[in-house]
Parts: structure tokens; C-alpha cells; sequence
């Protein structure tokens, strides 16, 4: 990792620690320094603190003490409950968290070498595509000789202080952390894919059957290394404010366990059921945890064995950590933040990605062929003024997973500008043959929306067909400039490239051999009554299309005469005069058999609406009609940059 990882502000751990051994100091960062302005963006805000060191708070500073759990830190007076719980679910997992806290064992201190320490950490975060270290002294903000912020249980462990000091140098001040999405901070943790669920939208706490469908999704999830918080929206109600039950408003927290809890025969009656489905969370407060069904004094652990019970790891103090079933958990929460560590090993036994990742900005510009700010989907005269990015389906069917990020807004706060833009993307599926940027949308098929969302990155599964298809990343609001990042995930590889030129580029090479004159797109839609070719009664028909020296096939449609292709395709046309030749043909084994074609003049001046033509013999217009019919819809103009 070492290679690829970006320094912030180029401040490099190795050089500075040497050089405070050296001179016998302790490191204080000029970047991030034990001061107001790295507290805080608002003069408002301001209150009083000391800095101190940890040896300045206990006799036996560590970073870690007995290694790390979601045990481990509570919150402090700052509002950064989504940290926390990000915190909480990456203790989770060691092999990530070590990729946070890189060497963790040498930035420990040594009490048999306290020369050896000079008060410097460093912590890792995926930061906008890339692995970036952050450097930070060991001065903490303190009131009373306590830490304020983030602290853990253990009066002399200091990781979470210090990797919060670490995240907020990056947001440019602690204050910048008040606020925020539990997601966001996993995503910087580990590099992984966010996605946001609403409850309430979704009716998880009405209907079973998609109730059920999120449990798997997320044991899997969870299984598989990925991470989950939810919150309980607050419209209304005060943040922070208290349920009946016992849950704590506009209140992160993390999700430490999923499990099928399967009861013995003598339970089936008593709970009505073979199995409960159930979920464990933790308040980031360490306490103040659910009153309802299962909770820690709840009648219903009294009916469950001691081994049922460790085998839960059930705890029953106030710790903060408590389980729910699932069915409550989806009735009391409104929001779940899933991150999905998307496995993209070639030596992994589960299923693995291929993926793809681009970096691109909205920006914009007066004249609307640069624009790249165009907005989203209800702004039709600039829709398409967006990026446009490009990728193909290889397979039949493939399931696509899609994650649109912006830039991280936090340090903008100062400036007041520090709000995510709301931000979305849709997916078209083109001509199989595209090869430029889309300048009107008229045969082309809508297949995918994301969800709009003032998060930072918005996430979308969707199952794709065969064939070639531009995704649009966009703003809700046109003219908003900001940077993104582009991830796509696909069972095989998907080529994703941004297209830029608008039409073929004249080079000398088309002085000499001729320059288009003229774009063409047809579709496809579908045949009906072909010449039956089997005993069954059927024909496994596919189209192509001719155009001069180019010619796409259609995907082979099976056991039918009336087949749907949906095939699209645009040329661009050097010899104006030269026809479009649309054939059928029968798929077989040995040989394939000619079923008929339709040719077409293709002029600007022809209908633009869908036409059912009557398939002919080879030859030209006056071939012999055979049996069948073809609809299709074809697009043409002399401005190479229209369609």
C-alpha cells in the first residue's frame, strides 16, 4: 500500500519523528495546531480548553490497551455520534483497522524507551479514490484535566482521541465534525461502498416479504465484512430526544451482530416460531439502550438457555449494546447506512467484482457543447450536458452495482459552503456501436434512476441486459461545480471510459478518404410472423444491420417467429446515397439461414416514427416479399453533433 499512499499536506511521519528524536522534542504540528482554529470554524463556538498531552492526563499512556473493540470509546461533547458509530463498527474488524492505524505496534509507546517517543501518530483514511496519512501531535483538547471529545473506557487508551484528532485536521477543524453520516466515516475508513436505505419509504416494518429479503441482504453484508448504522429520523422531535422505548433521536447507531436465532422445540411454542431473526446494536453513548422485546431484562431472555445465550454473546449490563428482532428494529429505526467492502479478489472464495473507477467534475461553461453542469433529468434543454460515461454488458444478464461520490465538503465550512449538493445519476441503454456523446435522446431507453440525495455518495443495484449503455452523473440543479468519483462493479470487465468528442474527429486521414456526412440511428423494435424453421414451429432469429462498410448483429432471440430485439445502432455515413440494409436471419449450427431484410434510403427527410416494413428476398426494393414483418425506428440528420 506504502507506494500508492498520498501524504496531507506532504508532511511525512518517518522524517518528522526522526527530527524530534534528534533534537530531544516532542512533535507539534504547525498544520493542525493546539489552538482555537483547529477547534473550531465558528468564533461563536469558541469555549474554554486546554491542550495536554496523554502523559499529562495518566501515568501509563497506551494506544491500544488489550487491543481494540467496539467496547472501547464513548462521545464526547461534540456532535459526532456517526464518527463513533463508524468507530464502533470498524472495531470490528482488525484487518481494517489496521489499515487506519498502519504499524500500529511502533507508534506505540514503550515505557522501557520513553526517549523513543516523540508525541507524533499517524492514521490512514480513503480519501476521494486514494489512501492518504495524516500526521497529528499528541496534544488533546481537555476541560478539567478529561478529554472532551471522543475517549475510550479506559482512562489510559488514546487511539480514539487520536484518530479523531486525525479526521477532524482532515475536515480543518473538530467543529466540522458536528454532524454527519455514519456512512461517510466507514467510507473513509476502509474504501468501501455506502448505500442508504429509508425504512419508512420502503415499508420494511409492514411488508414481511421485503423485511425478509433486507435481513439476508444484510447478513450477508455483515458476514462479508461490510458495515451497518441506522438512525431514527427526527421531524418534529427534538434531536437526542428520548423514545418510550428507550431510543434516542437523530442518534447514530452501529450494528455489531445479525443472527438466526433457531429455539428448541421447548421455545417453538412459547415464541410461536422456529426461528427469530435478530439484530444487535450499540449507542455510542455506552449507554441508554431499548426497553422492548429483548432487551437486556426483557421476559424473553429468561426463556433462552445459558448456551443460547453465550453462544449470543448476550450482555445484560447498561452497556449501551442490546438486541432487537428485526421485525422491531425496522418498525423503530427510519434510516440504515450499509457499507459494502465489495470484493474484488481474483483468490477469494466468495463472488468477486470487476471494477471500474473514474474521476470527473461538474463544471460549467457558457457554451452549452462544454457545459458539463447540466442538472438532472427535469432539465431537459440541458440534461445531457452532464459527463456522460460509458460501459458495456457482456453477459446476458449482469448485475451492476454503481456508487457516485462527491468530494468531501467538510473543509468548505469555514467558507460556508460546507453542505453536500444533492447528486444522482441515470443510466441509458444506446446503440450498441456509440462511440459519442449523446446529444438528444430519442430511440435510447431509460433503464435506472439512483435515488437524489444531499449524501455524499448515492448507490445503485440494478440486474442489466446484454448490450451498451452511457450513465450521466448529475446535480439536481444545473450549474452546480463540484468533483465526484465514478465506481462501477460488474461480473466482467465493462471497458467504462468517458466520452468526450461530440462527432468523428476530422483528421488528414478523412481529407483523403472522406469525412461522414451524415448520422443515422435506427432501432430495432421487434418481427413478427417469420418463416417458421423447426419441428417445433419456431426460429431462433437475430438482426443485422448494414450501413456501407458496418454491420451489428442483434443478441440471438430463442424458439420464436416473433421476436423483440430492441437493437439499437448509429452510423455515421460517408456515402449519403448508400442504403441501410436491415436482414433476419434464423440462427443455426452448421450454417444460418436468410429469413429476409428490409433496405431503407435513411434520409432526413423520412418519418421519424416507429415503421412495420414487409421483409423481402435479397435484391432491392422490388426483391420478393417473404413472410414476416419488421418494426423500426430510424433517426437521421446532416448535423453530425444532433443525435
Amino acid at each position: 500500500m506504502s507506494s500508492s499512499v498520498q501524504l496531507f499536506r506532504d508532511q511525512r511521519y518517518h522524517e518528522l519523528k526522526g527530527q524530534c528524536l534528534q533534537q530531544g522534542i516532542l512533535f507539534e504540528d504547525p498544520e493542525f495546531p493546539a489552538s482555537d482554529e483547529s477547534l473550531y470554524y465558528d468564533s461563536a463556538a469558541k469555549g474554554k480548553v486546554e491542550w495536554k498531552r496523554p502523559k499529562d492526563l495518566c501515568e501509563d499512556p497506551h494506544l491500544l490497551v488489550d487491543g481494540m473493540s467496539s467496547h472501547d470509546f464513548h462521545q464526547g461533547k461534540l456532535g459526532n455520534c456517526w464518527f463513533v458509530a463508524a468507530c464502533s463498527c470498524l472495531a470490528l474488524r482488525k484487518s481494517l483497522w489496521q489499515q487506519v492505524i498502519p504499524d500500529y505496534n511502533e507508534q506505540e509507546w514503550d515505557p522501557k524507551k520513553p526517549r523513543r517517543y516523540a508525541g507524533i501518530f499517524r492514521f490512514r483514511f480513503w480519501r476521494f479514490g486514494e489512501w492518504t496519512e495524516v500526521v497529528v501531535d499528541d496534544l488533546l483538547p481537555t476541560e478539567n484535566g478529561r478529554l472532551i471529545y471522543c475517549h475510550s473506557n479506559v482512562r489510559n487508551e488514546f487511539w480514539s482521541a487520536l484518530l479523531e484528532k486525525a479526521y477532524a485536521k482532515l475536515a480543518g477543524s473538530y467543529q466540522a465534525l458536528d454532524g454527519g453520516c455514519a456512512a461517510e466515516a466507514l467510507v473513509d475508513f476502509t474504501g468501501a461502498v455506502a448505500e442508504s436505505i429509508n425504512l419508512e419509504e420502503g415499508k420494511y416494518g409492514e411488508v414481511i416479504s421485503e423485511q425478509m429479503k433486507l435481513f439476508e441482504d444484510l447478513m450477508k453484508v455483515h458476514k462479508r465484512g461490510g458495515f451497518i448504522s441506522c438512525s431514527i429520523s427526527s421531524p418534529g422531535r427534538p434531536s437526542e430526544a428520548e423514545t418510550a422505548m428507550g431510543l434516542i433521536v437523530g442518534h447514530a447507531y452501529s450494528v455489531t451482530a445479525i443472527r438466526k436465532l433457531r429455539l428448541g422445540e421447548s421455545l417453538v411454542l412459547s415464541f410461536k416460531a422456529e426461528k427469530l431473526f435478530m439484530i444487535r446494536l450499540r449507542n455510542p453513548w455506552g449507554k441508554k439502550e431499548w426497553h422492548g422485546a429483548w432487551s437486556d431484562s426483557s421476559e424473553e431472555w429468561k426463556k433462552v438457555s445459558n448456551s443460547e445465550r453465550k453462544n449470543l454473546g448476550l450482555t445484560v449490563e447498561n452497556d449501551g449494546e442490546f438486541w432487537m428482532t428485526f421485525e422491531d428494529w425496522c418498525k423503530n429505526f427510519t434510516d440504515v447506512d450499509i457499507c459494502r467492502t465489495v470484493n474484488t479478489s481474483c483468490f477469494s472464495l466468495h463472488k468477486t467484482w470487476e471494477k471500474e473507477m473514474m474521476y470527473g467534475a461538474w463544471a460549467k461553461h457558457p457554451e452549452p457543447l462544454l457545459n458539463r453542469s447540466g442538472g438532472c433529468f427535469d432539465n431537459r434543454e440541458t440534461f445531457l450536458q452532464n459527463p456522460q460515461y460509458l460501459f458495456d454488458v457482456k453477459k446476458a444478464q449482469d448485475k451492476v452495482l454503481v456508487s457516485l461520490q462527491q468530494e468531501d465538503r467538510r473543509k468548505y465550512k469555514k467558507e460556508g459552503k460546507g453542505d453536500n449538493i444533492t447528486i444522482g445519476f441515470e443510466i441509458f441503454k444506446v446503440e450498441d456501436n456509440r462511440r459519442y456523446r449523446l446529444h438528444k435522446l430519442t430511440v435510447q431507453e431509460r433503464v435506472a434512476t439512483s435515488p437524489y440525495s444531499n449524501t455524499r455518495s448515492v448507490f445503485l443495484r440494478r440486474t442489466l441486459q446484454q448490450g451498451r449503455y452511457v450513465l450521466l452523473p448529475t446535480t439536481y440543479i444545473p450549474g452546480v461545480p463540484t468533483k465526484f468519483i465514478l465506481r462501477l462493479y460488474t461480473d466482467v470487465p465493462s471497458k467504462l471510459r468517458e466520452l468526450k468528442a461530440d462527432r468523428p474527429k476530422m483528421t488528414c486521414w478523412s481529407l483523403l478518404c472522406g469525412y461522414p456526412r451524415r448520422v443515422t440511428q435506427i432501432k430495432v423494435h421487434s418481427a413478427e410472423g417469420l418463416q417458421k424453421q423447426d419441428r417445433s414451429g419456431g426460429a431462433d432469429p437475430y438482426v443485422l444491420i448494414k450501413c456501407e462498410n458496418q454491420s451489428r448483429r442483434s443478441p440471438v432471440q430463442h424458439d420464436t417467429t416473433s421476436p423483440v430485439f430492441n437493437t439499437q445502432v448509429i452510423f455515421y455515413r460517408k456515402d449519403i446515397d448508400s442504403p441501410v440494409t436491415i436482414q433476419v436471419w434464423n440462427s443455426n449450427l452448421l450454417r444460418d439461414q436468410f429469413l429476409g431484410q428490409a433496405v431503407l434510403a435513411a434520409s432526413p427527410g423520412e418519418p421519424r416514427e416507429p415503421q412495420r416494413l414487409k421483409l423481402r428476398g435479397r435484391g432491392g426494393g422490388e426483391a420478393a416479399e417473404v413472410p414476416g414483418h419488421i418494426s423500426v425506428t430510424v433517426l437521421c440528420s446532416d448535423d453530425l453533433g444532433e443525435l
